[in-house]
């Protein structure tokens, strides 16, 4: 990712709290939706599983769709035509 015209290393550089509480919210959903399937059983099995299911895809989405979009540049090109390098464009 470029930041300020220079390539940092990674998309969570500098960002430890935030990685840190993204990582317990995340982990807390995943936890939260196995959890819920304590409470399973032949004669209540919806809502345990509609709640596992809802907890389960909300950790994935968040992870993958929200926190996963840091690697992504936004209006700038860091390559030409043919891979010849191309400076930052000014916002």
């Amino acid at each position: 990712m470029i930041s300020n015209g220079k390539v940092t290393s990674y998309s969570g550089q500098g960002n430890v709290v935030g990685n840190v509480v993204a990582f317990i919210f995340v982990f807390g959903l995943l936890l939260g939706s196995i959890f819920a399937l304590s409470f399973w059983t032949l004669e209540n099995a919806w809502i345990p599983g509609m709640a596992f299911m809802v907890l389960w895809t909300l950790a994935f989405l968040v992870a993958k769709e929200l926190l996963g979009r840091g690697d992504t540049l936004t209006q700038q090109d860091i390559h030409g035509e043919h891979g010849e390098h191309v400076e930052p464009k000014a916002h």
